[in-house]
C-alpha cells in the first residue's frame, strides 16, 4: 500500500539532517576564523594599512606581533622579533623562495647555537614599509614557514610598543 506521508516524512528528516550539517560548517568556519583572528590579529594587514612609512600591530594572544609581508616579491609570515640580530628563514621557505646559502655561520637561538647560512634579500615588505638589501640567515632548524623578522630589517625603524599594539615607523 502506498503512503504519500512516508515520502514527506523522508524528505522532512532529510532537510533536518541538511540543516545541522550547514549549521555544524557555519559554526566551524566562525570559530576558525575566531581563532585565527585571536592567533594573527594583523592577517589584513596589506589592506587596512595605507601609510608608506607607518605599520601599527596588535598584539596576539600569545603577546607577539605577527603579520603577514613579502619576501622578494612572495608572500609570507613574520613573527617580529627584537632579539633576533638578522632575519631569520626557515630552510624549507627559503628553497620556496630560491634563496640562496651563503657562508655558514653559527647562531645563538631559544635552542642553543645552530648552524645557519647567510643570505641577502632583495626586499622585505611589512605592509607599506619596503626595504631593499637586507641581511638574513637560512635556518635549517626552523619548521614552520614562520620567518623571523630581526633587527637587520628593524635596526632602521622607530619602535614605539604600548597597550598592546606596536608601531613601527620609518624616521624622517
Amino acid at each position: 500500500m502506498y503512503d504519500p506521508d512516508r515520502n514527506r516524512r523522508r524528505m522532512g528528516r532529510l532537510m533536518t539532517h541538511l540543516t545541522w550539517v550547514a549549521i555544524l560548517a557555519m559554526l566551524t568556519l566562525f570559530f576558525n576564523n575566531y581563532i585565527d583572528s585571536r592567533e594573527n590579529p594583523n592577517a589584513d594587514l596589506a589592506y587596512i594599512n595605507g601609510s608608506d612609512s607607518e605599520v601599527v600591530l596588535q598584539r596576539n594572544r600569545a603577546g607577539h606581533y605577527q603579520a603577514p609581508g613579502r619576501i622578494n616579491g612572495e608572500r609570507v609570515n613574520f613573527l617580529l622579533d627584537t632579539g633576533a640580530t638578522m632575519v631569520s628563514v626557515p630552510e624549507s621557505l627559503a628553497e620556496d623562495l630560491g634563496l640562496k646559502r651563503g657562508a655558514p655561520i653559527q647562531s645563538m637561538t631559544a635552542n642553543g647555537i645552530v648552524t645557519v647560512y647567510r643570505t641577502e634579500l632583495d626586499s622585505v615588505t611589512l605592509g607599506g614599509i619596503r626595504m631593499s638589501n637586507v641581511s638574513a640567515t637560512i635556518n635549517p632548524g626552523m619548521h614552520d614557514h614562520l620567518v623571523l623578522l630581526g633587527m637587520s630589517f628593524m635596526q632602521h625603524l622607530e619602535l614605539t610598543q604600548r597597550d598592546g599594539t606596536l608601531t613601527l615607523r620609518v624616521p624622517d
